[in-house]
């Protein structure tokens, strides 16, 4: 009898953990029907008055923004394809509800309209350094805070600080004036918001980009396709440098996967997902933590050394974004599998081995900073002769 009352104790603990974990699992199942249903909630709280957005009139009243299909959903992030005026666009929230959101305690402590624009930029301030480790000048702060004051400015300041707390909105909307390798922010309602709508790569994908949808399906033959995989290798070389130079601060990529890339019709890379990207000072604090050995400083594709004496790892990371691009992408390109008579074989040799150069794990400080250097130089320095190659070879 005992046997029995363990054995029926046992299942049915099995069977609750098994019914939660099954709830779990379809409660992030990406269906038309939630999707629909998540974007009437926003609307509901629309017409309430509880947020607002440039984008919350087309989608609620005019239907001039309309739902299209369900993209995923990733630990509560939901992201939905919609068309905008004839204009496919992404829709995206790190949460489905507004009301998730941590609430600015202060839009009920005073009136709205009485909050000095002063203070409100320091909020925003705060916020970024909270988010990004960045310290932010007032005049930098354009692109997340253009709001004037009005009748649905508490709504505004809501919806405001919603956006603020979604990392990715941040980087998009900074970056978006001076990267060209960055999705492009349309507006939003809300907590969600809009950017351009580019298809993502596939590691499944023999090209791991969708070509077809950039040269056009009268030119994917074999040439049309190895002149765009060159074109777009540079432009991953241009993104790497970019980000490695042009801002403040070095700005990391821990998570790169052709899905988390797009390109558009001009062969641009974009980066259309980083909610894994860091700038420095925020990656020297995700890398500095106890360690009993370098596995424990593996931050996705971040990885740092692990200082045995101190058991700590170490602030600084041991590879960079060259190095993760060669291997997980441009292996995939400059494989000997996908030698062709179009180009030379001395020059494709070259490029191979640059590239699995490049892709090896190197030295950090000034002697792994100088190898990188050299590598992104050969990379351009073969690309651009393969480019000529196959034009001359036209």
């Amino acid at each position: 009898l005992l046997l029995l009352l363990l054995w029926a104790a046992c299942w049915v603990v099995v069977s609750a953990a098994l019914f939660l974990l099954h709830r779990s699992v379809f409660s992030e199942r990406c269906t038309d029907e939630k999707s629909r249903r998540i974007l009437a909630r926003l609307c509901l709280d629309y017409r309430s008055g509880a947020l607002t957005g440039d984008l919350c009139e087309d989608l609620c009243v005019a239907q001039k923004l309309v739902y299209k299909r369900c993209l995923y959903y990733d630990r509560g992030k939901k992201v939905i394809q919609a068309d905008w005026r004839g204009q496919p666009i992404i829709l995206k929230s790190k949460k489905e509800i507004f009301s998730s959101y941590q609430h600015l305690s202060m839009l009920e402590e005073v009136e709205t309209q009485d909050i000095p624009e002063t203070e409100l930029l320091l909020m925003v301030a705060l916020e970024v350094k909270n988010a990004l480790g960045l310290e932010l000048s007032n005049n930098t702060m354009g692109p997340l805070w253009t709001r004037k004051k009005g009748p649905r400015w508490k709504a505004q300041v809501a919806s405001m600080w919603s956006l603020l707390q979604q990392e990715e909105y941040i980087y998009f909307s900074l970056l978006q004036d001076f990267s060209k390798h960055v999705l492009r922010i349309i507006g939003s309602c809300g907590h969600f918001y809009a950017v351009e709508y580019l298809t993502a790569g596939h590691a499944w994908h023999k090209t791991l980009f969708p070509l077809e949808n950039m040269i056009g399906p009268s030119l994917t033959g074999h040439r049309s396709r190895v002149r765009a995989i060159i074109d777009i290798a540079l432009s991953f070389l241009d993104m790497v440098r970019h980000f490695e130079n042009d801002f403040s601060h070095r700005l990391h990529l821990c998570d790169i996967k052709p899905e988390n890339f797009a390109i558009r019709h001009d062969l641009t890379v974009v980066a259309i997902d980083v909610d894994m990207a860091f700038f420095e000072p925020k990656m020297r604090d995700i890398l500095e933590q106890n360690c009993t050995g370098d596995e424990d400083c593996n931050f996705f594709d971040c990885f740092s050394k692990c200082n045995l004496k101190i058991r700590k790892c170490g602030a600084q990371r041991a590879n960079n974004n060259l190095q993760v691009i060669c291997d997980k992408i441009f292996r995939r390109w400059f494989s000997p599998s996908l030698r062709g008579p179009l180009v030379s074989l001395p020059l494709q040799l070259q490029l191979q081995k640059a590239v699995q150069e490049c892709a090896q794990p190197g030295h950090t400080g000034a002697i792994g900073h100088q190898r990188t250097l050299k590598s992104l130089s050969e990379l351009y320095h073969l690309l651009r002769v393969t480019q000529r190659e196959l034009q001359e070879a036209q």
